[in-house]
């Protein structure tokens, strides 16, 4: 596995992970307006290259002889102030694993990367959200020594899903 930072070069690929990720995982639980308008709002090229044209954004891509597994979109901006005492607490933005690659180490190392990063960059938390029955997610943040913040909303489209902002506090 070789791990690379993303470019903006890189932005129809993002999307397109990023989509085939939250549909494979999540697709099921949303109607087709409600899941089409998410991800024309959050999963297309022109908003990933805008995103990795951000100074704050850092994106790094997991890949094995050129196909990828997955990336990381790590947001060095304070986040969800009205939460917890951090003073500097940045966003794990998005970590997603291409379907049928969990268990092969994709998730731990980019999440190893995201964590020096924030540590890099001075951060004293590093904070994500996660749906709130996805257990298998919850018990992966865990082990890195996440810890339950607060209950949020996530809206996909006209759906409100019941959402867990988790936090880390880093050294």
């Amino acid at each position: 596995m070789n791990l690379r930072s993303a470019t903006p070069a890189d932005a129809d690929l993002v999307a397109k992970l990023g989509r085939d990720s939250f549909i494979a995982a999540f697709g099921h639980l949303y109607s087709a307006t409600d899941l089409a308008g998410f991800l024309d709002a959050s999963h297309t090229p022109a908003i990933v290259a805008a995103q990795l044209a951000d100074p704050a954004m850092r994106c790094r891509i997991a890949e094995d002889a050129g196909a990828p597994l997955g990336f990381c979109k790590l947001m060095l901006r304070p986040v969800w102030p009205e939460h917890g005492a951090a003073r500097f607490a940045v966003e794990l933005k998005q970590l997603y694993c291409a379907a049928g690659t969990t268990g092969r180490g994709t998730g731990a190392a980019l999440m190893d990367w995201a964590l020096a990063e924030a540590r890099g960059a001075g951060a004293d938390a590093v904070r994500l959200s996660v749906w709130s029955e996805n257990s298998g997610a919850q018990k992966f943040y865990a082990r890195y020594g996440f810890t339950h913040l607060a209950d949020i909303d996530f809206w996909v489209g006209s759906q409100r899903d019941d959402e867990y902002l988790y936090e880390l506090r880093l050294n």
